[in-house]
Formats: C-alpha cells, sequence, structure tokens
C-alpha cells in the first residue's frame, strides 16, 4: 500500500430515511471532499456487508474492519436541530489496523461518530497535520438508542496533541459543552456554528467568519465537509485565516443538494469565493 495525501479514520453510516438509506458519517463526507479537492485519499473504517463501500467511495483507497453490521443511525431534523437515534454499531477500529504505510500520510482527519477509536489513535501520526473532529466522543446513547451529549472524559489530555479540531455547536450542548473553555488548547480550533459561521481560534485569538447566504435543502455532512476543505487548504497555504474562508464557502454550498451530492469540487468552491469578493 503507497502513501495516502490525505487519510481519515473513523466508522462509515447507514442513515435511515424515509426512502430507504444512504451512506454519510465523517469519513465519507470528507474523504468524498478531499478527492474533489485532488488529494489521494485513503479511510480506515469498519462495516458490514449490508453497505456496498465501492459504490460511493470511488477513487478512494479502503481498509474495512469485517463487522456484522454497520453503523445505523436515523437523523430528524426539526426547525435546524438534529435528532439522532442508534440502531446498530459496527466493530471498534484498532491502532493496528491503520497500515504502518498510511501513518506518515500529510494529512489525517480522526472523525469518530460513536467512540470507535481509542484515544491512543491520536500518537500514530507525528508527522502528520492532524485534525479531529470529536463528535463522537462527544455523544453516548440510553437502551432506546437515543443520542445524548457526554463530556469528552479524554479532552485534557487529548488536545494537546492535535494540530487542529473542528467542532460544531450543534455537539456542545449539554455536559459536552464542558468542551467549550477548551478550545484554545489545540494549535488552532474551529467551531462551526450552521447559517451563523465559523469561529477559529488561534494564537490567543478568536475570530468570527460569517458564512456565504444561500437556501440550505439538507445540512447532513457539512461539518465532515468543512473539516476536509480546511485541513487541505491550511496544508495548501498554511494561514489558517484562508482555509476557515474557503471551508466555509465549501460547506455552504454543501447544504445545497442532498446527500453525497452535496460534495462540491474545487472549481465550484472557488466560484464561489470569486462571487463573494
Amino acid at each position: 500500500m503507497g502513501q495516502p495525501d490525505f487519510l481519515v479514520v473513523g466508522h462509515v453510516s447507514k442513515d435511515l430515511t424515509n426512502g430507504g438509506h444512504r451512506a454519510g458519517g465523517t469519513v465519507v463526507y470528507s474523504a468524498l471532499t478531499a478527492r474533489n479537492l485532488g488529494r489521494r485519499v485513503a479511510v480506515v473504517t469498519s462495516a458490514g456487508r449490508d453497505l456496498d463501500l465501492g459504490q460511493f467511495l470511488d477513487g478512494v483507497e479502503l481498509v474495512c474492519v469485517p463487522s456484522p453490521i454497520t453503523t445505523t443511525f436515523r437523523n430528524v431534523y426539526t426547525e435546524g436541530a438534529r435528532r439522532q437515534r442508534l440502531y446498530a454499531l459496527a466493530e471498534r477500529i484498532r491502532t493496528e489496523d491503520v497500515p504502518l504505510a498510511w501513518r506518515t500520510a500529510p494529512i489525517v482527519l480522526l472523525g469518530p461518530i460513536v467512540g470507535e477509536l481509542e484515544g491512543d489513535m491520536i500518537d500514530q501520526f507525528p508527522s502528520s497535520l492532524l485534525g479531529v473532529t470529536p463528535q463522537g466522543w462527544l455523544r453516548e446513547w440510553d437502551e432506546e438508542g437515543s443520542v445524548l451529549p457526554r463530556r469528552w472524559s479524554d479532552a485534557d489530555r487529548l488536545l494537546t496533541h492535535l494540530d487542529v479540531l473542528i467542532v460544531s455547536e450543534e455537539d456542545l450542548a449539554g455536559e459536552a459543552g464542558t468542551l467549550r473553555p477548551k478550545l484554545g488548547i489545540p494549535k488552532i480550533s474551529v467551531l462551526t456554528q450552521g447559517a451563523k459561521g465559523a469561529t477559529l481560534y488561534c494564537q490567543g485569538r478568536r475570530s468570527h467568519f460569517p458564512v456565504r447566504q444561500t437556501t440550505a435543502l439538507d445540512p447532513t455532512g457539512a461539518g465532515d465537509i468543512f473539516a476536509a476543505a480546511f485541513l487541505v487548504r491550511l496544508a495548501e497555504t498554511d494561514d489558517p485565516v484562508e482555509a476557515t474562508r474557503f471551508a466555509n464557502v465549501a460547506a455552504s454550498l454543501s447544504v445545497e443538494k442532498p446527500g453525497l451530492s452535496s460534495v462540491p469540487t474545487r472549481a465550484q468552491i472557488e466560484a464561489a469565493m470569486t462571487n463573494r469578493r
């Protein structure tokens, strides 16, 4: 296995809808975004045979930990707020599941969605630009599968190891909100705020960036698209401000279409950025 330019680790999900199901999860939306931005992308995940990964991860190199079933959710949006229910959980992903040749990828995004990664996964990529979207460490679920916020117990230990933390306002509800005062610990943190834009925390400063005005059809995956676009542009420019602006536009474009069709191309992002000036 050769070295990818962009590695994503975490569960894919099977998202139930009224019309059947579709693929989701941070790894899917972020991998396709990085691919559309010209990166050689690899994914380490776990899923069952009930989801055909090759059908939607075209052009992405894949390691899949065998599992009896795929992590399965139903998402319900009410007035912009999301309620989730977990129906099935795939196998955990261990550090040894990540090929050695992939551990020096220039950009790595850890995207747990159900706590499927151990915290020591963060230590496996010392030479990479390492980003984390921690939503899977900020949630738990009850006996009926209703997803609830929880405190990230390992945050104090792990945040100092990150280059970039990207977390959504939605993920900081309830007990998960204990992460908010710690956003200044990583080198760079970004708080995504949906239609309100994003706030960048960098070098002791906090800067807010409004979002491009658009009509939202489906917000699913927008935060994951933001994360991948941010990391790719940061690697290209070494400029967190430029990366935030670029990712903001990418996310705003993504909400205009449903499902995986929402992942924008570089040309679309650059055209929208030009039109904003």
